[in-house]
């Protein structure tokens, strides 16, 4: 029984972070559409320097997640999805120094805090699944 949920657990998580992914990505293509359109677009101000308007940057970020999801989810272009895949969890630990204010309270991550650190298991995820695909 274990081997046969270990054949199946990276597809699983490859395809349930595809999901997640393109999920918020497609949110973030519409105005307001997501919980975390304010905080993206704050950390996205700040990590631009301010160079790109936010009704550019959120477009761009949701297209980027939205592809990435797509990705994972299908399977297909799965290496490039994966560089893009860790390249934007560091832009998005990123913000944990670039918006202090928003992020932790006290030392405590606030909610937005939060919302960002549990992209950990994200990173855990796609680690097991850059893991498997390298090995294959």
């Amino acid at each position: 029984m274990a081997g046969q949920y270990r054949a199946r657990s990276v597809a699983v998580l490859r395809i349930s972070i595809g999901v997640v992914y393109c999920w918020f990505g497609v949110l973030k293509l519409f105005p307001a559409g997501g919980p975390a359109e304010e905080i993206a677009a704050a950390a996205m101000n700040k990590f631009t320097g301010g160079l790109l308007p936010t009704t550019v940057s959120m477009p761009l970020l949701g297209t980027a997640e939205t592809l990435i999801g797509l990705a994972l989810f299908t399977g297909l272009l799965l290496r490039p999805a994966l560089v893009l895949f860790f390249g934007h969890m560091a832009g998005v630990f990123t913000s944990l120094a670039l918006l202090p204010g928003q992020m932790w309270h006290h030392g405590v991550p606030t909610l937005e805090g939060q919302y960002v650190l549990k992209n950990l298991v994200l990173v855990a995820a796609c680690l097991a699944v850059a893991a498997d695909e390298l090995s294959s």
